[in-house]
């Protein structure tokens, strides 16, 4: 039976570099990102799913071909909790609001959103550049640049 791209499947993603990082589609948009980078393919879902997750984030569907999906399992019930992210005003007063995929939300100041993922849907190549980001220990451009709009 062929693996699909339903919630709980889980992906491997070719990365810039060569190397593949690991994902899982979770419900609606979002997807969560595994902190495991191979050399070769790895299709083991007992070891891809022992390991943390870096980021869960929404994500622009449908996905690129070239994230395989290698099979599916259960979502687990750490991955179902609510995924918080926050929202800014343009403008002098950049307010935030801090909300999840729940409904909850309040507002916040720019400094207690330092952290949290923002409101953004990723494009497949800035999800493929950030795990690789993370993999190298370097910033991620997109990131930086709303954590500097935030501490201003």
């Amino acid at each position: 039976m062929r693996p699909t791209r339903k919630p709980g499947s889980f992906l491997r993603i070719p990365l810039p570099d060569g190397s593949f990082g690991y994902g899982r589609v979770l419900e609606l948009l979002f997807d969560a990102f595994y902190n495991y980078r191979t050399t070769e393919p790895d299709a083991d879902l007992d070891r891809i799913a022992s390991k943390p997750i870096l980021f869960r984030i929404a994500v622009r569907q449908p996905h690129p071909k070239s994230w395989e999906p290698i099979g599916w399992r259960e979502i687990e019930e750490h991955l179902t909790q609510p995924v918080i992210q926050f929202s800014m005003e343009v403008g002098p007063l950049r307010r935030c609001t801090i909300f999840d995929n729940l409904g909850n939300e309040r507002e916040a100041s720019p400094k207690e959103c330092i952290g949290l993922e923002p409101d953004t849907v990723w494009e497949s190549h800035g999800v493929e550049r950030r795990l690789l980001d993370a993999f190298m220990g370097r910033p991620n451009r997109v990131l930086e640049r709303i954590k500097r709009e935030l501490e201003q």
